[in-house]
Order: C-alpha cells, then structure tokens, then sequence
C-alpha cells in the first residue's frame, strides 16, 4: 500500500510493549510519530529509541505521542528496553509496536524488498490530530534519524495549521516566516501580521514568526 501525504493515517490494532494498541484510539486528539526500525538489538535504533525517549518533555510540549515498530515479537522488545535504558541513560516511555506478522508494516509499507526482504527500513510518518498523514521520511537502515530536524518539522507544520505561513529553508521557530502567496487582500495581511513584513518580491513577502 503506498500513503501519501493527506491520506488518512491507516487504522490497526497490533501487540506492543504498552499492551494491545488501537492506534486510532490510542492517538487520541494529539499529533503522532510512527516510526520502525529494522531489529531489535541494533546499534543505531538503540540510540534512536534512547533519544526518543529523552525527548518526551520536547514531544509532550507540542501534544505528540511516540510510537516505534520493528517486526520482532514483544518479548524481544521488552528484553531490548532494558539495554536502551541501561546503554542510553534513560527509560523508553513510548510503545514500541510488535508487529511479528507484519500487519503494520505492509499498511504502511514500511518493508522495501529491494533494501531487505525480511526488515523495515527506517521509516518515519507525522500524523494530525484528524488521522492525515502530514510528513513521510524514509532513511536507509545505516542511517540514523536527525530528531532536531523532525521535532523543526512538528513546529512548521503546527504553525502554518494557524497561519497563512511558510516556514523557508533551515528555518527554526522564532525566526521569520514567509507569507503564503494566496494571501494578497491588503488589509488581511495587516490584521494577520501586525508587526509588519518585508517585501522582497511580490512572491516573497517575510514576517516575524506570529507566535513570538
């Protein structure tokens, strides 16, 4: 099944660390991040785990939920658990999928055969509050996630929710915004963004971050 952005985020219930998850359900009225990794027992996604899990406060901020998946069966993970919070210093305190018949992986088409027939990639989906998928990365299984760079993401995309914005390239919350070109009624844009904005092509007008 291939998802694109805007598709509804597929519905599932499946075995995990925290128990049987109807995800649905389980995301309740928060954004979500579904990400898979490709083994228990990894170098790379013991970090990633651990850093996920230290990140809660950052996620709690910005009404997110975590949620990691391998194919490997819950005893495996809960025997994992204890080496992420023993080497990485921390306690995972999100679910972490089993999903031994591949039912999550194969909705979300998170198993590439020609990257590995038998593991999920590194495969990475933000969800919204109504169930859209709103971001899609997928890294290669040597590759670890840059997890500054998705929490910048949950930023942009929870302020352009609220405003007629876009965030431009390397932006970082408190930083300038571009207004979005559909906007053009004059007095609109005064009453949206009342410190102003700066002009520098009928295409490219910049204002302050209007939640500053």
């Amino acid at each position: 099944m291939t998802l694109r952005l805007g598709d509804t985020a597929p519905d599932f219930e499946q075995e995990s660390t925290a128990g049987v998850i109807k995800f649905h359900e389980w995301l309740g009225d928060s954004w979500g991040v579904l990400f898979s990794h490709p083994s228990d027992f990894t170098p790379v996604c013991t970090t990633e785990l651990g850093l996920t899990a230290k990140l809660k406060e950052e996620f709690e901020k910005r009404n997110v939920k975590a949620i990691a998946l391998s194919v490997d069966p819950v005893d495996s993970h809960h025997a994992w658990v204890n080496d992420i919070n023993e080497t990485q210093n921390t306690r995972v305190n999100f679910p972490i999928i089993a999903d031994a018949d591949r039912k999550v992986s194969d909705l979300y088409d998170m198993i590439h055969p020609n990257a590995n027939a038998t593991l999920t990639v590194r495969s990475l989906f933000i969800i919204d509050p109504a169930k859209k998928i709103r971001l899609i990365i997928t890294y290669p299984a040597s590759t670890g996630r840059n997890f500054d760079e998705i929490l910048r993401v949950i930023d942009s995309l929870q302020l352009t929710e609220h405003h007629k914005v876009a965030t431009p390239g390397n932006w970082k919350p408190g930083e300038d915004v571009v207004i979005v070109p559909a906007l053009q009624d004059p007095d609109e844009i005064k009453q949206r963004f009342p410190k102003g904005y700066k002009v520098i092509k009928p295409y490219l007008r910049m204002t302050p971050d209007p939640r500053q």
